[in-house]
């Protein structure tokens, strides 16, 4: 019998709807007598006994809804088919509609570039063909590369520079079109199994949880819905330079992947449908036309504007779509309402507050983002009150407590219309919270360096201030909710419930999101200019030097500091105190934070905290500016424990914290630990950092635990492995050591992941749903607790990975490596970040950030941060215990499974190819001992890739991570000719040749900055290709 086809018909919404044309392709391949799971249920079905009840036509196809009805009749449960079941029936199923969506924009854009240049298109298409040809050719054969790589030889820099922009926005586009694909395949999962619910049905959203819970969990009712009430997860954006897309393209992006959105629409009529794909021919036309490159380094003020405007773009109307969504999913599923000011998900910012090795973020500079916060928050909760407004025409059944809030607003033609009464009066408010914020940005613009920063007024109460006859400024979100909720509870108790949960409930849940401020800005500074601060103050106190003490006293002299109810000195004479720049800055930055009002700041972060003085110092200076426990002003201090060293002695530090009288009641039983994926990888390697990071917590929540403190761990991941991200979110959540979690969750959103995982308004609600499933399945998860044997192979696996990682990087051919093999040093030329790639200038590998260190080997496919070291820590254990581990202990398969999925977006040729055209002595021979460093990486690589499989018994190193294989398999061919261009244009850069000959004078300048421009466009194409770029 031959293979038959289903044809999924796919849905918008709950109507189906018939695919066009260009969607229709043989979706599904089931083979006769192949046997695949379409059920969560014990039993399977045969594909042979299936077709023979089918009634197929006579091109093997039958439409979805008979094939869903011979399913039924097959007595399996069509609820339970999953999309990712009937994916691996077929990966067709997966990338046919994604691939026709890439052929229509590359078509599109093919057509842009043709009618532009001719020649750069063709250029373009022979390339193309070439890297698809070495797509679909054996391992071995790299004549395609061989022709790519002899063919850039002979480019000028005109069509290189063309040629690399055609490369790379076809892999922007190819990005756009995956994001309209993540959410096809979300509802075309939904359709599959008939579910009709608010949330996806599945393991990883809010509504598999919930049914997992109670029909598998055991749990009732009651205390799944109390956890959920209790649980916290909060984001945190940060202005890491990762995102190498300028804020005006990705506004262009987000566009196509809508415009392809609506091409899925059943009911676009002709004309409509040709009017959309003319619209997508505009705005790839305005895509090919704009610079991809900032010409200027961003400023912090600059970087903060883009965490804004994921913000107010998305954010502002994904957290409440997200939170009406779960609130109708816990009424089907635990048959109870949230609350209506619940939001589990709330949002932070480093954005205009992290310090730490950048001088560009100055007291005034936070200061300055702080009020732009406030009067954006304004001008967005304005245009909800507008509506609000317009809506609030009820004139009758108002509660008490209604009656009683119209009451103390005295100024208002509103005389019947009392809802009106109440918003109008906050409008008014809030446009005087705009006024006051604009007049404080234009007093610092006028002074831009002054002392003298205006703080946040201190507030009466709402009643009290209106009964002055004047709207003053709201600074305080309680001020706005209260009087929200009054309103929401009126209409609530009387016949008007369904005016209550429109607009009004959404504007509730914004101010519950995102308060007066938008997001709170932590603070972060490295502990070093702490302590230089305080050792300023003691010996201008004649207390000697600070610095100099060891670790007892200093904590002593802080702890009585702090118990004291004299400040250290006057404020008022700081100017004349003779401190250093630098211990001003850091003094004035916490003087900027006793003013930023209610709802501004989080957390004060301490990089590089290796000890309780640490922590204590960054209170006492609190303390000397009112930030106190006493006041309710105190920001929690948050020590960043982030080498192999400082996690091994994590627990210690907390313990001596915990330990000093009256500690645990000045930070109320709460702290907060950050601990540091990216700088502990850098500093040990994977292994041994992972091991560290899941000891640490272990022995930290037991410390916290022997003193009654909760303990809140912030998790500092980035995008790639290397730097502790992972594309599985759930199944990370789920694998974090036992009890480390319970319903609180903080980490960071780094870069080009807050586009990723927040660019879209849909994928942000998917992003918000998991965050939310995964916290709340992690509080009723039960952990394997690791056996002795594993910990003990771990500790010794660790020893050994981290001793081979260090030797490694410390080689000093390995560092020449480095530098010449990758563009290291040409990614300073890239505007990505405010901040400096180094925290020490002058400072060689060990001083360079984790992202740089990332972002170099990821560019030239070798991802070695993720895997150096791995190999020879596997080998050096039991096969046997290394496979039982993998199989039984989740934390650790993860910990595989990342590893190899890394190791399997390597590409040796690529990456021996920017040795061969870099690894040059000052002729043209190659470096000898550089080449040789070389082979020993690739020899580590495949013996690393060996150890991996072996230890997962799989010779996939995609395992477990099926979407992200096909993914790559679809982007690869058009990264493959970037890296070659890339390779050819650095050695042309260093080298100070044109192809063919030398510069002339009169065509150097210009031919070196359109080399430049290719370069850094390169970057950009290969970072989007790789999915992540540090």
């Amino acid at each position: 019998m031959k293979a038959a086809h289903v044809l999924l018909l796919l849905f918008t919404g709950q109507s189906l709807g018939f695919v066009p044309t260009r969607r229709v392709s043989s979706a599904l391949t089931l083979h006769p007598g192949r046997r695949f799971s379409i059920s969560l249920a014990a039993s399977q079905v045969d594909a042979k006994s299936l077709f023979e009840s089918l009634d197929l036509d006579k091109d093997g196809l039958i439409d979805f809804t008979e094939f869903c009805k011979a399913l039924e009749k097959s007595q399996q449960v069509l609820q339970q088919v999953t999309a990712a079941e009937l994916e691996e029936a077929g990966s067709d199923s997966y990338t046919a509609p994604l691939v026709n969506d890439i052929e229509l924009l590359t078509k599109i854009l093919g057509d842009v570039i043709r009618n532009e240049d001719p020649e750069i298109f063709e250029l373009y298409e022979q390339f193309k063909a070439k890297s698809l040809t070495r797509a679909g050719s054996s391992s071995t054969d790299e004549s395609a590369l061989d022709w790519m790589v002899a063919k850039v030889k002979d480019l000028s820099p005109e069509d290189a520079l063309g040629l690399v922009r055609a490369f790379t926005q076809t892999l922007n586009l190819i990005n756009a079109a995956e994001v309209t694909h993540r959410l096809r395949l979300l509802r075309a999962s939904d359709v599959a199994r008939g579910h009709v619910g608010p949330l996806p049905m599945r393991e990883d959203s809010a509504c598999g949880t919930l049914e997992a819970l109670l029909a598998e969990g055991g749990l009732s009712k009651d205390a799944v819905y109390a956890a959920l009430l209790d649980q916290k997860v909060d984001i945190v954006l940060t202005a890491h330079p990762t995102e190498v897309n300028r804020r005006t393209l990705l506004r262009k992006y987000r566009m196509i992947s809508e415009l392809l959105a609506e091409l899925d629409s059943p009911s676009l009529a002709p004309y409509e449908r040709v009017q959309t794909e003319e619209a997508l021919r505009r705005e790839v036309a305005r895509v090919w036309g704009a610079d991809e490159i900032r010409r200027v380094k961003p400023t912090p003020q600059q970087e903060a504007n883009g965490g804004l405007a994921i913000v107010e773009t998305v954010l502002w109307d994904a957290v409440p779509a997200y939170a009406r969504k779960l609130d109708a999913q816990c009424k089907l599923s635990l048959e109870r309402q949230l609350p209506i000011d619940l939001v589990p998900i709330k949002f932070s910012s480093w954005m205009g507050g992290d310090r730490d090795g950048n001088p560009n973020v100055t007291p005034e500079v936070t200061y300055e983002i702080a009020l732009k916060q406030r009067l954006k928050a304004a001008e967005l909760l304005l245009e909800d009150l507008k509506l609000l407004y317009q809506e609030g025409s009820v004139t009758k059944d108002f509660s008490p407590e209604m009656l009683k809030l119209a009451a103390t607003v005295k100024d208002s033609s509103d005389e019947r219309e009392l809802y009106r009464r109440v918003i109008g009066h906050l409008q008014r408010r809030l446009k005087a919270t705009l006024l006051w914020c604009e007049k404080q940005l234009a007093a610092l613009e006028a002074t831009p360096n002054s002392l003298d920063l205006a703080g946040v007024p201190k507030q009466a109460s709402a009643a009290g201030l209106a009964e002055s006859g004047e709207a003053p400024p709201i600074f305080d979100a309680a001020e706005l909710l209260g009087p929200l909720k009054v309103m929401h509870e009126s209409l609530c108790a009387g016949p008007y419930a369904q005016v209550a949960d429109g607009a009004l409930a959404d504007t509730i849940r914004r101010v519950s999101a995102f308060g007066l401020t938008l997001v709170p800005l932590d603070l972060r500074q490295e502990s070093t200019r702490h302590l230089l601060a305080i050792d300023a103050i003691t010996q201008h106190l004649s207390l000697g030097s600070y610095k100099e003490w060891d670790e007892d006293k200093k904590v002593a002299w802080l702890a009585g500091e702090l118990a004291s109810k004299r400040p250290l000195f006057r404020i008022r004479d700081l100017d004349s105190m003779g401190f250093d720049a630098d211990t001003m800055n850091t003094l004035r930055t916490i003087d900027v934070a006793s003013k930023l009002g209610p709802g501004a700041l989080g957390a004060y972060v301490i990089s590089m905290a290796r000890g309780a003085s640490d922590v204590l110092a960054v209170m006492l200076l609190q303390k000397q500016f009112g930030l106190t426990a006493e006041s309710g002003r105190m920001m929690r201090v948050a020590p960043l424990f982030e080498t192999l060293t400082d996690l091994t002695n994590s627990a210690s530090v907390m313990e001596t914290l915990f330990a000093l009288p009256g500690y645990v009641e000045m930070i109320k039983g709460e702290a907060e630990v950050m601990v540091g994926y990216s700088d502990s990888a850098k500093d040990a390697g994977r292994i041994a950092a992972c091991w560290a990071q899941y000891e640490s917590q272990e022995k930290m929540v037991q410390v916290a635990a022997k003193y009654g403190v909760k303990l809140t761990f912030f998790h500092g991941k980035g995008g790639t492995v290397g730097r502790g991200g992972n594309p599985a979110l759930y199944r990370a959540v789920l694998a974090h050591p036992p009890e480390t979690i319970n319903g609180k969750f903080r980490v960071t959103e780094q870069g080009e992941m807050i586009t990723q995982n927040f660019g879209s308004a849909g994928i942000a609600e998917r992003t918000l749903d998991i965050y939310t499933a995964a916290v709340l399945a992690e509080k009723f998860h039960k952990h394997v607790e690791p056996k002795p044997e594993w910990r003990e192979t771990m500790a010794a696996m660790s020893k050994v990975s981290c001793d081979d990682y260090r030797a490694a990087i410390q080689d000093a051919n390995f560092i020449r490596y480095f530098r010449t093999a990758t563009p290291e040093l040409e990614l300073g030329s890239l505007n990505i970040g405010s901040r400096p790639a180094k925290r020490n200038p002058k400072g060689g590998i060990e001083s360079l950030r984790a992202i740089p260190w990332q972002f170099a080997w990821t560019q030239t496919r070798l991802h070695l941060p993720a895997w150096l070291g791995v190999g020879e820590g596997l080998d050096s254990a039991d096969a046997a215990m290394l496979q039982e581990m993998y199989r039984e202990w989740p934390f650790f398969r993860e910990i595989i499974d990342l590893i190899g999925m890394t190791l399997s977006k390597t590409d040796l040729s690529i990456s021996t190819n920017y040795e061969t055209q870099l690894a040059r002595e000052t002729g043209a021979d190659k470096d000898e001992a550089l080449h040789k460093v070389g082979k020993g990486i690739r020899e580590r690589l495949v013996s690393t890739r060996a150890a991996v499989m072996k230890c997962t018994g799989c010779d996939d190193l995609y395992s477990g991570f099926e979407l992200l294989k096909r993914s790559m398999s679809v982007r690869n061919p058009y990264v493959d000719p970037l890296n070659v261009l890339q390779a050819e244009t650095m050695k042309r850069l260093r080298v100070g040749t044109l192809a063919g000959g030398d510069f002339s004078a009169a065509k150097a300048k210009q031919s070196r900055a359109t080399l430049e421009d290719g370069f850094v466009v390169s970057v950009n194409g290969i970072a989007q290709g790789m999915k992540n770029s540090g």
